[in-house]
């Protein structure tokens, strides 16, 4: 390379390294206070940032419907992988815990900042301030905070506190456990050999199939060969002088068992109700109770779920949920009951009410 090229070169790199210029570049100007309100749109727990407005939860229902229900369904159980909105109450503990605004979120500030901030999804910040309030409203209503005839404002924000409120604590992990990962690492001998000791069977862990084998092992292939071989037992023959006398009393017939097609109908017909309610041994409520031993029992039955007040109205006054009742609330909720917590429109088809009534009576109590 000759001298001229690396004194150009030189140069170059001298000039790369120089400081920036401390004169300003003439781009832009300073953003007016206005254009900088207009932005800052942050709200903390305090009420600080919060905005004048105010919105009830009937309305909010109707916006949610509109603008969040493709995500996260009419009733805010959440579709696909989208987030549920609500239930999950007493689910923290669990290995799968419901992270919902009644189960975990810790201030009302923060649902608020979110939906103002980024909802709906792909269209951030079109939600006016008073569909903000409405919509909260609403998601405060559906997880049983709120009665359906709330309205929520600035005046009356703070006065809200969400179940989980206390439980979240300040991040002591640099005082606590910095100091215990900051010294040298062991790469040799850093731990005693692991034996193993016993066996799961041992320890009496292994669960076993009614015949004392352990669960999902195979059967003793004689035996199970002799016990198809053995021969059934000859039925004993009885004559008409051993017969024993009639009863006087008619006999008792036997309950008409539930038509299976029925019940699998009303199994289908379930699916449009499992969102929001679940069934079974495992079962836990969720944005709506449980139904197990819902036919033929009284209103309000599940102790730990909060019902609105007016079915617990109903509950006192001795509502029971026989067929004919719980056919008319299914068919119209709202018109049934006013005042209920369940958005759903209903079943207008009788043979579609008779059938999951028919199924919820199959369940175990």
């Amino acid at each position: 390379m000759s001298k001229s090229r690396n004194l150009a070169l030189g140069a170059i790199l001298s000039a790369l390294a120089a400081p920036v210029a401390a004169e300003p570049l003439g781009l832009g100007r300073p953003a007016l206070p206005g254009e900088v309100t207009a932005w800052d749109v942050s709200v903390l727990p305090d009420g600080t940032g919060l905005p004048e407005g105010s919105g009830d939860v009937l309305t909010g229902e109707e916006v949610f419907a509109e603008k969040c229900s493709s995500c996260h369904g009419e009733f805010a159980e959440g579709l696909d992988s989208w987030p549920v909105l609500a239930g999950g109450e007493g689910t923290l503990t669990d290995r799968r815990p419901v992270k919902t605004v009644g189960s975990y979120w810790p201030y009302l500030s923060t649902l608020f900042d979110y939906i103002h901030r980024s909802m709906p999804f792909g269209a951030a910040q079109t939600v006016s301030v008073d569909e903000t309030y409405a919509i909260t409203a609403f998601l405060l209503y559906s997880n049983g905070l709120v009665e359906d005839d709330y309205v929520l404002s600035k005046a009356n924000f703070l006065e809200v506190e969400l179940p989980n409120a206390d439980g979240f604590y300040a991040d002591d992990r640099p005082e606590a456990e910095y100091a215990l990962f900051r010294g040298e690492p062991c790469m040799a001998d850093c731990a005693a050999e692991v034996k193993v000791t016993k066996r799961a069977a041992e320890l009496n862990v292994t669960p076993e199939d009614p015949d004392g084998r352990p669960a999902g092992s195979l059967p003793d292939l004689r035996t199970a060969a002799a016990e198809t071989a053995a021969p059934e037992a000859p039925a004993a023959e009885v004559t008409a002088g051993d017969a024993a006398p009639a009863s006087a009393e008619a006999p008792v017939e036997a309950p008409t068992a539930a038509d299976p097609a029925l019940i699998a109908a009303g199994e289908s017909v379930f699916k449009k109700c499992s969102a929001c309610h679940k069934v079974g041994e495992d079962a836990k409520n969720g944005v709506g109770p449980t139904l197990n031993g819902v036919v033929d029992g009284p209103a309000a039955h599940e102790e730990k779920f909060k019902y609105s007040k007016a079915l617990l109205d109903k509950a006192e006054e001795g509502l029971v949920w026989d067929e004919a009742a719980l056919g008319a609330f299914l068919e119209n909720p709202k018109r049934y009951l006013k005042g209920t917590k369940m958005s759903f429109p209903g079943l207008k088809k009788e043979e579609d009410r008779t059938a999951i009534i028919a199924y919820l009576a199959s369940l175990p109590k």
